[in-house]
């Protein structure tokens, strides 16, 4: 009889872990979600401004003696230019999310030119000029650009530009007096010169998105201007020499930018998570 109870109980107790194990239903595992940047691309435009530091490298001058018909060279001794500022203007297009590319116009506000040099004059045989011009320019240049990636909402690039500069000097007034001041020559003025000149540039900085389609622009830009002409001759009658043409050796110009960009269409960037499969609900079976 003892034997029967307890056979009763053991079957019992296994019927009823069989029923439970029934009942309990798979574990659902959810498949970690694909997250795809869509791709930026499409045309913008910019509009930027600079505070320009000017370096000049240096310019020169010729002398032509009328008696002798011998031309010096002359060096300016000292040559400096004034900082000035720029504002500019462009069209580009994002071909994706690292490369793009954009064709601008700047403009350089009004700098001034002090230079000096030594010599004779007609005061006395040792003499320093005075020499003051000013000169305006606009640089067309095209660019390109690599985007280093986009670390929340800011995008840093580099990037380097060739084109051309329009340099326009408007004269040179130049005033020579006697080193011992004893007096002046009086002032005489070489009319000025204008020129294109080959260009390039370099550029870095970091992109701020301020909306979906608007960023704003931070960065430094080197530009370089080759030498031209700058000023026309000039006659002097009292030293019986023919002064001029003066040609300037280039700039190297050193800028801080600041400006926005404007991307047409939708440059917003979506998160896309694909469908994921889930297993069907099982009904409980009971054996």
């Amino acid at each position: 009889m003892k034997k029967f109870i307890w056979s009763a109980i053991t079957a019992a107790m296994l019927g009823a872990s069989a029923q439970a194990a029934d009942l309990i239903q798979p574990e659902v595992v959810q498949a970690p979600a694909e997250v795809q940047v869509a791709s930026v691309s499409g045309w913008y435009l910019r509009g930027d401004a600079s505070y320009s530091i000017m370096k000049m490298r240096g310019a020169h001058y010729f002398i032509t003696q009328d008696v002798t018909g011998t031309v010096d060279n002359g060096t300016f001794d000292s040559t400096k230019l004034d900082n000035t500022a720029s504002i500019g203007a462009g069209v580009g297009y994002q071909f994706n999310n690292y490369i793009r590319s954009d064709v601008t116009l700047d403009y350089t506000f009004r700098t001034t030119f002090n230079g000096s040099t030594q010599g004779g004059c007609g005061v006395s045989t040792a003499c320093t000029s005075r020499d003051i011009a000013h000169m305006t320019m606009f640089s067309l240049l095209a660019n390109a650009y690599v985007d280093l990636g986009t670390y929340g909402s800011v995008t840093p690039y580099v990037g380097a530009g060739l084109g051309a500069t329009h340099v326009s000097w408007d004269g040179d007034n130049n005033t020579s007096c006697a080193n011992d001041g004893s007096g002046c020559d009086p002032t005489f003025q070489h009319e000025g010169r204008e020129s294109w000149r080959f260009t390039y540039a370099l550029m870095a900085g970091a992109s701020i998105d301020v909306t979906c389609n608007l960023k704003a622009d931070v960065g430094y830009r080197y530009r370089h201007v080759n030498s031209g002409p700058m000023f026309g001759s000039i006659y002097f009658s009292g030293s019986q020499a023919n002064v001029g043409p003066g040609f300037d050796k280039g700039f190297d110009i050193h800028e801080v930018r600041s400006g926005i960009r404007y991307q047409f269409g939708d440059s917003c960037q979506t998160a896309y998570l694909p469908p994921v499969d889930l297993p069907q609900a099982q009904t409980p079976v009971f054996k």
